[in-house]
């Protein structure tokens, strides 16, 4: 799988968490929904859940993770879509799937250009740097 078609499943995970945190959906049906209408690959599918069950299954420790690195940002005030993306990219570097560190950051930041805020690219990569100079150290 290219990054292109991981970028799919990242994209499915990423809105799954997303309308987990602002509807309480159960995130796995979502992501399956998700799949469905954006007619993911099986691979891609695989990916997108392997992602979303690492990250809520992980979530508490990814959290603190983003406490750690963003101290003067409280994790429940940054946006939900920031949130769900630095969650999401901290995930990804922390159970090291093969892909580096700097990629997974560069997707974030994909990620946080197309989905959020003005300034969501910027504070995505400043957490990530953060959190990647922490995991090097």
């Amino acid at each position: 799988m290219g990054v292109s078609a991981r970028r799919k499943s990242r994209i499915a995970a990423l809105q799954a968490l997303y309308e987990s945190d602002v509807s309480g959906h159960d995130a796995m049906a979502t992501v399956e929904r998700l799949s469905e209408e954006g007619a993911l690959t099986e691979a891609q599918r695989a990916f997108a859940r392997e992602l979303l069950a690492g990250v809520i299954e992980k979530r508490a420790a990814i959290d603190d993770v983003i406490r750690q690195a963003a101290p003067q940002w409280p994790v429940e005030q940054i946006s939900a879509i920031d949130r769900n993306i630095l969650r999401l990219a901290i995930r990804e570097i922390l159970m090291n799937n093969g892909a580096p560190i700097r990629a997974a950051i560069n997707e974030a930041v994909e990620l946080a250009k197309t989905y959020g805020s003005d300034n969501s690219a910027k504070f995505v990569n400043g957490v990530l740097g953060s959190v990647s100079l922490s995991l090097a150290g």
